[in-house]
């Protein structure tokens, strides 16, 4: 299947709930009623009541412009403004050798499983890849990754459970630069006794980071689930107030509906999309491409 293909098949729950109504309304004529409906399945769709009222807005004023009464001309007038919303395709900075790629987000959004991902799609690129396995406080999160690990034929640096996620990060910075490793993926806590305890966790562990590596090139990406909508946007907000995030991946589109959260996420955080997850399998993590991503949800 390709990289196209899979992006359609991926976000299928998100089209055939929402999108997929979008030119059928339209032919039914471009009036205020269409308007209406539309507006209602951008809402159903998680694309969010601020995000969905700034799209409307700017259509309402195109099709007034430009005198638009066709269902074809009003579709592709939306998909410009969705493409625009969600702004440029941002690209991983990833320069330096070793670069270094933090992962955050809470337990359960499928963290583990996007770090292997990642580091699959790396190798597949011919870099080689170190992972870090610093969520040392989830009960068998070390092992996992380290499985994952084993399935993306890459490394990985390790210690005991409830160990000091810093000194693991101490010593995969050590370790990437012995033995001379284009990227370094650092795993983190997703949970601990309370969010200042997580927040001050990854704080040392950026220190750590700076010490080690002062000179690499550093993504920081916050991991969300597509599947629990708004209360993603939410999750956002929390970390983009502790860390500095420079992108997210999103997990979990092929089980949901709720693919507009997109939208309202570039909308209301400002945080690029640098990645999607439209699978289970190791190579069903996908570039975010913004275009593609507009036209999967209509075709």
């Amino acid at each position: 299947m390709g990289f196209f293909e899979k992006l359609k098949s991926g976000l299928f729950k998100t089209k055939n709930s929402a999108f997929s109504g979008i030119i059928s309304i339209f032919k039914r004529g471009v009036d205020e009623d269409t308007l209406d409906e539309l507006e209602e399945m951008l809402i159903c769709a998680d694309v969010g009541i601020e995000s969905t009222e700034i799209i409307m807005e700017k259509l309402r004023e195109r099709i007034k412009q430009e005198k638009i009464k066709d269902s074809d001309t009003a579709t592709e007038a939306l998909k410009s403004i969705l493409c625009e919303m969600i702004g440029e395709k941002e690209d991983m900075k990833l320069t330096s050798k070793p670069s270094v790629v933090l992962v955050i987000g809470v337990n359960g959004v499928g963290k583990t499983t996007s770090i292997a991902k990642l580091a699959n799609l790396y190798k597949a690129e011919g870099k080689s890849v170190l992972l870090a396995a610093g969520d040392t406080f989830r009960a068998g999160a070390i092992e996992q990754l380290s499985i994952w690990a084993d399935r993306a034929g890459v490394q990985i640096v390790k210690s005991s459970e409830g160990s000091d996620p810093a000194a693991v990060v101490y010593d995969a910075a050590a370790a990437a630069i012995k033995r001379d490793v284009d990227i370094l993926i650092i795993d983190t806590a997703g949970r601990l006794h309370n969010k200042k305890n997580l927040m001050n966790e990854l704080s040392k562990i950026n220190r750590v980071i700076d010490k080690q590596l002062p000179d690499a090139s550093r993504e920081t990406l916050l991991v969300l689930d597509s599947t629990t909508g708004q209360n993603a946007v939410n999750q956002a907000k929390e970390f983009k107030n502790t860390s500095e995030i420079t992108g997210l991946v999103l997990t979990k589109l092929d089980g949901t509906a709720k693919g507009g959260i997109v939208f309202s996420i570039k909308n209301e955080l400002g945080i690029p999309v640098k990645f999607i997850g439209v699978g289970e399998k190791i190579d069903d993590l996908q570039v975010f491409e913004p275009v593609d991503f507009v036209n999967a949800l209509f075709e």
